[in-house]
């Protein structure tokens, strides 16, 4: 999927150079992709718990992998929204759909690692993504290079769909001593009526949303917008900035799943849940916040992408956990109360790639950075106030 999604920024210097587009009108089209994804997401985790993930991913991933191949057929910045618009409403239901799918098949204690491997595996994704789109348009065209991702994930689908089952219980690799270890079945049953009036006046969630804004806002701009900026503000060959924009998605990798397994084991340390979960939380955002300042001002190239390799880093060991309390409040509505969250992540992803543009194009590449750096600050803040011990989908009595 972040294969999929992180293309496009890869390839965003030679559409612009085809299409004669300007770094605002490049913005608007690719940012259809987020407005689609963001406001999707609630019925996307909807349909993941009303029909199960294995259906609702395996269509999902079908939909958006017809959709990146039919990137390569676009003629100017026009079709290329309406193209990444409809991408995006194809990926809408992935992650709440995907998180979903790791509920029943996880015990409790190790809920945050799981999140964090899986988020892990999208970070790979994405820092394999500038290397492997480079290495192919040297051989091919970027919209060949489309064309060959979305039969991959055509692919894909099929061999999720004939794998994955709903419930440990229904496959036939599992054994009874492994179903003792997990959830009881009944509590990630699927077709069940959300409780939207008791989800949407939680006020954890609207913490954890409006956290979630900020973190995908700074995301974004890593992976909308990290590659124009090594080639504009850094002087960046193609090739150079195909090794740079991976390494940031490189470290990534690795702190999302290390964010989840130190979030689970200073839980069990601690005994406290929202301990091992919001001190991860606070200190990921504001590493993130220190070190996007320098990342920018720094004069040297390489020290400032020592910098901005820090920051993601340091925002990504949120990820696992903001997800984690997805399924803690959420239980077996934990599709419908993600979809909320990452709602807002992608609104802050819509916006990112829109303003981002008209702040370089009009005041300059600081400006982007420092503002990211201060809604971080803001993000750990938010962070501090959410308890994951509170159910946001039972009526507190």
């Amino acid at each position: 999927m972040y294969i999929d999604r992180a293309v496009v920024g890869t390839a965003t210097p030679a559409i612009m150079r085809e299409f004669g587009l300007s770094k605002v009108t490049m913005g608007w089209s690719v940012s259809a992709f987020n407005w689609s994804y963001a406001l999707l997401q609630v019925p996307g985790g909807w349909l993941a718990d009303r029909f199960g993930s294995r259906l609702v991913l395996a269509a999902a991933m079908a939909w958006w992998s017809v959709f990146t191949a039919a990137t390569g057929v676009v003629g100017g910045g026009v079709s290329l929204a309406v193209t990444r618009g409809l991408f995006g409403a194809g990926e809408a239901a992935a992650f709440p759909s995907a998180s979903r799918a790791l509920g029943p098949w996880l015990p409790e204690r190790q809920r945050a690692f799981g999140q964090g491997f899986q988020h892990s595996g999208a970070r790979f994704g994405a820092a394999v993504a500038p290397w492997l789109v480079v290495s192919m348009m040297t051989s091919f065209s970027w919209r060949v290079v489309f064309f060959l991702l979305g039969g991959v994930g055509l692919l894909g689908a099929i061999v999720w769909y004939g794998y994955y089952r709903d419930l440990p219980s229904q496959h036939r690799g599992v054994n009874a001593e492994e179903l003792r270890a997990l959830p009881p079945p009944k509590a990630f049953q699927v077709k069940a009526t959300v409780p939207w009036s008791v989800i949407l006046r939680s006020r954890d969630l609207w913490y954890l949303s409006v956290m979630y804004f900020c973190y995908g806002w700074v995301l974004w701009l890593y992976l909308t917008w990290m590659p124009t900026y090594l080639a504009e503000a850094r002087s960046f060959t193609q090739l150079r900035i195909g090794i740079a924009a991976s390494l940031p998605l490189l470290a990534a990798t690795v702190t999302n799943a290390a964010g989840g397994w130190i979030s689970d084991t200073l839980s069990a340390y601690w005994g406290d849940r929202r301990r091992g979960r919001i001190r991860v939380s606070v200190a990921g955002f504001a590493v993130a916040a220190v070190a996007l300042v320098p990342g920018v001002l720094a004069r040297d190239a390489n020290t400032a992408l020592f910098w901005l390799v820090l920051a993601l880093a340091g925002l990504e060991l949120t990820v696992a956990v903001s997800w984690a309390i997805c399924l803690d409040i959420g239980g077996n509505f934990s599709g419908s109360v993600s979809g909320v969250m990452n709602t807002f992540g992608n609104l802050g992803g819509a916006f990112s790639a829109v303003v981002i543009g008209y702040l370089a194009t009009y005041l300059g590449w600081t400006y982007p950075f420092i503002v990211s750096s201060g809604l971080c600050v803001l993000a750990a803040v938010l962070a501090s106030r959410i308890d994951p011990r509170r159910s946001a989908v039972v009526i507190s009595t």
